[in-house]
């Protein structure tokens, strides 16, 4: 009890101290610390000065991320020279002596592993898309393939983490945080960021809420995770009992309280508990509405495929995200977990495939045919990719692929990317980069700059040091971009 009071008298000598200064001018900087808004406009958007730093190209992302890593030797990164030697071991001039995770850095063979999916060739750039995905291969006019991605991370929770957040260990912010914190948001009804969750019938890696967690920015900015529940949003409706105009005057009198509490304690954590209440009130209509698919046409529900109409599917989840997006929504978030193939890759692989190869590309088109793409960042991609070397048994139709995350692809659409464009190459064995790498601190400097930021000039001092998405490397990929 002690302790308390001298805390809390230190924060009311702190407060006469700084109320001392309200006649000199560093009280307007100091004011704008605590409520970022204090002194901007009712209709201002963004939460720090000057942002975004150059027009966008985009003013949406919707990420989906393929959790478990899906083998780009298998769907996007054919090479022939695997067919011929499968089953021969991997040159040690190729390897290296690379890292290896615990799972393969015993085995006395590294076997190679040529594909069992059949490949063609499509679009401008002759995009290898393998069989397994008709519908992608559909789109490929519209898709840039990045071939040449990179990670340091070698194991999924590091390397998922390192793709969100910029760092390979969590408490930082993650990239629809930043967003949210540099561009605020479209809809005052939604929020800035949002986060779905599916899972299909593969082996399967866990998502935590650090991957869409603020960090160190203010917990406003922190991803709202929706569920297939008859609640989309926990704790979102009103308890048995409770009507509107109840509710309302509920939350004017703990507005009141919190009022009370900011201007003894000064926390901006209680503003922005205050702003949450209220944006969880806006909700209340906003999000019934937008989780209602009963009134999309039948040509959707068709594009989409019949899953969409069942809450929690992949499927279901991208039509969600195009209607988020297409209402304001700046950072959509989805996660689809069951790509970790370390054993029975083909049949694995087919069935993650069959879950969201046809809700992938209906994004896309739908998106299109809406003229919403142009304004719209579709990324597709997981946190590393597959070795060419095979972990177990060797067959020529049934193989697993270890982590690997020396070169692996992603795909991006929309939002100022070139569309029908392959960058990067591997080498002929898919085991190292040829040309043009991208590293994960590249890719993320990318998609802030098609935003409108630059990721050097996006940042929030913190225990005294200057952090950023990108932290202190970097560099936007400037051929990709239209």
């Amino acid at each position: 009890m002690q302790k308390e009071i001298i805390e809390h008298n230190l924060n009311l000598n702190r407060r006469k101290f700084l109320s001392r200064l309200s006649l000199g001018i560093g009280s307007f900087a100091l004011g704008s610390l605590l409520v970022p808004d204090l002194f901007s406009s009712p209709d201002e958007e963004t939460l720090m000065s000057g942002l975004p730093h150059f027009a966008p190209k985009a003013k949406r992302i919707i990420y989906l991320f393929q959790n478990g890593a899906p083998s780009q030797l298998d769907l996007f990164d054919y090479k022939p020279m695997l067919q011929k030697m499968h089953g021969e071991d991997l040159p040690a001039s190729v390897r290296m002596g690379q890292r290896l995770t615990g799972m393969t850095a015993d085995q006395k063979r590294f076997p190679m592993a040529g594909t069992s999916m059949n490949f063609k060739q499509y679009g401008p750039a002759g995009a290898w898309i393998a069989d397994v995905l008709p519908y992608t291969a559909g789109i490929a006019d519209e898709l840039c393939f990045v071939r040449s991605m990179y990670t340091e991370a070698i194991n999924h929770d590091p390397a998922l983490t390192f793709f969100q957040t910029g760092a390979q260990v969590g408490n930082r912010p993650s990239m629809g945080a930043w967003l949210s914190y540099g561009l605020g948001s479209e809809n005052k009804n939604l929020p800035a960021f949002c986060v779905l969750l599916s899972r299909g019938a593969g082996n399967g890696q866990g998502v935590y809420s650090k991957l869409w967690t603020n960090g160190f920015l203010d917990s406003v900015h922190q991803g709202v995770q929706f569920s297939s529940g008859e609640n989309p949003v926990l704790y979102l409706a009103d308890p048995d009992g409770m009507n509107k105009t109840d509710r309302r005057a509920m939350l004017d009198k703990i507005g009141e309280l919190n009022e009370i509490s900011y201007k003894d304690f000064g926390d901006p954590e209680i503003s922005t508990k205050i702003q949450q209440y209220e944006m969880a009130y806006r909700m209340q209509t906003a999000v019934p509405e937008i989780t209602d698919m009963s009134k999309e046409p039948e040509s959707i529900i068709k594009m989409y495929g019949p899953e969409c109409l069942i809450p929690g599917t992949y499927a279901a989840n991208c039509l969600l995200a195009r209607k988020l997006s297409e209402n304001g929504v700046r950072f959509v978030q989805l996660y689809h977990q069951g790509w970790d193939g370390h054993a029975n890759l083909p049949e694995e692989l087919k069935g993650q495939c069959k879950d969201t190869d046809q809700a992938s590309a209906a994004l896309v088109t739908d998106l299109k045919q809406r003229g919403l793409l142009d304004e719209t960042l579709v990324i597709w991609g997981g946190e590393f990719g597959r070795t060419n070397y095979c972990q177990g048994e060797l067959t020529r139709d049934n193989y697993g692929r270890d982590h690997h995350p020396r070169c692996f692809t992603i795909w991006m659409a929309g939002g100022g990317i070139k569309p029908g464009f392959v960058y990067g190459e591997t080498d002929e064995f898919g085991y190292n980069i040829a040309k043009d790498p991208v590293h994960v601190h590249d890719f993320q400097a990318t998609v802030l700059n098609l935003m409108g930021l630059n990721h050097e000039q996006l940042i929030f001092k913190h225990l005294g040091r200057r952090y950023r998405l990108t932290d202190v490397s970097g560099k936007v990929i400037q051929n990709i971009i239209a």
